[in-house]
Formats: C-alpha cells, sequence, structure tokens
C-alpha cells in the first residue's frame, strides 16, 4: 500500500523501510522519505612508477626442548600435524630433546603462524622465525 510514493507496512501500520536505504528523513507531517546511495564508477589511478616485488624470504617453525611433554607425544604431534613418518617425526624429536630445538616446517608467514598456533594448542613450545 502506497500513499505519497511511500510504502507502509500494513501489519504495523508504519512505513516499510528498505533494508539497502542509506539515510531515512521525516518530512512535516512524518512521511518517511528514503534517501539511496548511487554507484557511480569510480576512477582509479594506476602506479606510475615500477614497484620492485622481491619475494618473501621463507619462514621456518622452531619447536624447542620442554620437560613436560613424553617423547612419544611429541612424535605423535608431529605425525598428526604434518604428515610426517614415523622415522622423520622421531629424528626431528630427538634433535629437540638433545639440541634443544628443530625446524619442523617452513613456509610463508601465515603458514609458519598457523602451524606455531597448532603446536600451541597441543602443549608444545613453537616460534617462528624468518631463514636467513
Amino acid at each position: 500500500m502506497t500513499s505519497r510514493g511511500h510504502t507502509w507496512n500494513r501489519w504495523y501500520g508504519g512505513p516499510t523501510i528498505p533494508t539497502n536505504a542509506r539515510a531515512v528523513e521525516r518530512d512535516s507531517i512524518g512521511y518517511v522519505t528514503v534517501v539511496r546511495a548511487s554507484t557511480a564508477p569510480v576512477e582509479v589511478d594506476e602506479p606510475t612508477r615500477e614497484v620492485d616485488v622481491t619475494p618473501d624470504q621463507p619462514w621456518i617453525v622452531i619447536v624447542w626442548n620442554d620437560p613436560i611433554n613424553l617423547m612419544t607425544y611429541v612424535v605423535y604431534v608431529f605425525q598428526k600435524l604434518f604428515g610426517y613418518s614415523r622415522e622423520k617425526a622421531t629424528a626431528l624429536m630427538l634433535d629437540v630433546h638433545q639440541k634443544g630445538r628443530a625446524v619442523v616446517s617452513n613456509g610463508s608467514r601465515e603458514k609458519a603462524e598457523l602451524d606455531v598456533f597448532r603446536l600451541h594448542e597441543h602443549g608444545l613450545w613453537a616460534t617462528l622465525q624468518q631463514d636467513k
């Protein structure tokens, strides 16, 4: 139902305001006027000089030795999270145990952050750093 070009909500008796309305104004007698935003094209300036894009150096994930987790649990976590074979996971666990740390993963920063987060969820001490 419309009155003077306005849509009225027949169930509640008041004006219906569309969900895409950007602003709502009322005139002197209470009619609602809806103002919609326009989608005019926007000009974008293109860069004028060459941008030197150097690839990001890979990031590494380091697991540190801790006195809390059992060696068998660390092997299990490496197999579960990274899909390593039992032999590779055992070798990495021995590096952590004997040398104090081991690099268990590398890649982009986002991947390394995710791997560190997952290792923390499993109770292992892990950090990330940029590979040299």
